[in-house]
């Protein structure tokens, strides 16, 4: 057979070739292992970048209950990883993005349900708790916590990458969009997400996270924010004056006054990232998407 016949298998490099296009091949057995270890680990023992946030806060708070808050989350986080217990009794609503290369080719089922099978075992395995209903409305309990909330994207390349945020609902209900007009500007901007801290008040278990979508149109706004509380705390944007915008929206937040656990303090917010794109000329979609201090997220690739 030709080296370029559509269909031929590389056995030896993992690589199918299809009418001349080298493809590399992933069993989507993979993406379940990956999953269901991601969704035990990272319940049970935060990120560094939130730990490392989490203890600069405390260095960084002015008042002693605000102290006393912060100094018992550390405490909490430390007992979490030496029992492996869950950090939080509310171990979320898995959600799930998915870059994946486009040289890549999937086999062995469907990646959907590699990727629920993944997030089933994982809260199985993991004794976690399990809180999904299957149907909005009539709420019963699927007792294995899917189906997840899974985002796929397209990238360059043959690498396939898992980032696993879940979601608590004390922060998720506290979620915001609004529908600026153009003329609201930078200003507007500020001042809904900063209205949208305080309407959370203490709800969203501050310290908080704050993620912030800009542009697109009301879903993709949406989209952004929810990705942008997966970016390490810390990490800017790139965009020079949106990393500008990001500290001072966080300087507005933590003056505020509402605190850890919202008891009043300095530290209200640990972090704001912001995601943009492009919008309409008659649009300045905002979104934002709150996470309490288990802000949790990791990533893996295969």
């Amino acid at each position: 057979m030709r080296a370029n016949a559509p269909g031929r298998a590389d056995g030896i490099y993992g690589r199918v070739f299809t009418g001349g296009i080298k493809m590399r091949e992933v069993d989507v057995s993979t993406l379940t292992e990956k999953i269901c270890e991601m969704c035990i680990a990272i319940n049970h023992e935060l990120s560094d970048d939130m730990k490392e946030a989490i203890s600069s806060a405390q260095g960084e708070e002015v008042t002693e209950i605000g102290k006393s808050i912060l100094g018992q989350l550390q405490e909490n986080l430390d007992i979490a990883k030496e029992k492996m217990i869950p950090i939080c009794q509310d171990t979320g609503m898995a959600v799930v993005f998915i870059e994946a290369g486009q040289d890549v080719h999937f086999t062995g089922g469907s990646v959907e349900d590699a990727v629920n099978e993944g997030v089933r075992r994982g809260y199985i395995e993991g004794y976690l708790r399990k809180s999904v209903v299957g149907d909005p409305l009539i709420r019963e309990n699927t007792k294995d916590n899917t189906p997840a909330v899974i985002h796929y994207s397209i990238v360059p390349g043959e690498r396939v990458r898992i980032t696993l945020a879940p979601k608590g609902f004390g922060s998720e209900n506290m979620s915001r969009v609004f529908m600026l007009k153009p003329a609201d500007g930078e200003q507007g901007v500020i001042d809904s997400v900063v209205s949208a801290v305080r309407e959370a008040g203490p709800n969203a278990c501050p310290p908080m996270v704050v993620g912030v979508g800009i542009g697109g149109t009301f879903e993709k706004c949406a989209i952004m924010a929810k990705q942008a509380l997966t970016r390490p705390v810390g990490e800017h944007s790139p965009l020079e004056h949106i990393k500008k915008l990001e500290e001072e929206i966080l300087v507005r937040i933590n003056s505020t006054g509402l605190g850890p656990a919202g008891l009043g303090g300095k530290i209200t917010a640990l972090a704001v990232n912001i995601n943009t794109y492009a919008t309409h000329i008659a649009g300045l979609p905002v979104a934002v998407n709150i996470c309490c201090h288990v802000n949790r997220h990791i990533s893996r690739e295969v």
